[in-house]
């Protein structure tokens, strides 16, 4: 039987990959009572690291958008495994940190990283309205424009 978030992902066209693998000394997402601890997901999908550059220079709010939302996406995946496979579990997404490659004088942080909180509200709901930073960074690994991270909670 599919689940309701299932559903909802389905209905929405989203495909949920299978979550990146770390490339470092890390992991994808630690789990520690309820909550999960997703690591900062970038923005890969087919092991390929899409939306390389600089919002403020190269990219446009547009495009930060669509790299912050591959990044929810890969959040999703790092929470299928957390839970099994089941979504429904996912009782609350708690709380964004969303990193964004800018120049200096860039001030829209907030609506790049928007790409990830609405697909949030979108996939899972009330269930997916969250607390959230949206900070600059002068540089992300591999040159990507985004980076995010999270903190859930499971039952």
């Amino acid at each position: 039987m599919t689940g309701i978030v299932d559903a909802r992902l389905k209905e929405l066209g989203i495909e949920v990959p299978q979550p990146a693998k770390a490339v470092a000394n890390y992991v994808g997402y630690v789990t520690s009572g309820k909550n999960v601890f997703i690591s900062g997901q970038i923005t890969i999908k087919d092991g390929e690291v899409l939306y390389k550059g600089k919002l403020g220079d190269t990219m446009s709010v547009e495009e930060g958008q669509e790299a912050a939302r591959l990044c929810g996406i890969n959040i999703i995946a790092q929470l299928s495994a957390a839970t099994d496979g089941n979504l429904d579990r996912v009782k609350r997404i708690v709380k964004l940190g969303g990193f964004v490659n800018s120049t200096p004088d860039f001030v829209d942080q907030p609506k790049v990283i928007n790409g990830v909180s609405d697909l949030m509200v979108e996939v899972f709901g009330d269930k997916g309205v969250h607390a959230r930073a949206a900070v600059s960074a002068p540089s992300l690994p591999l040159g990507i424009a985004v980076e995010v991270d999270c903190i859930a909670e499971i039952d």
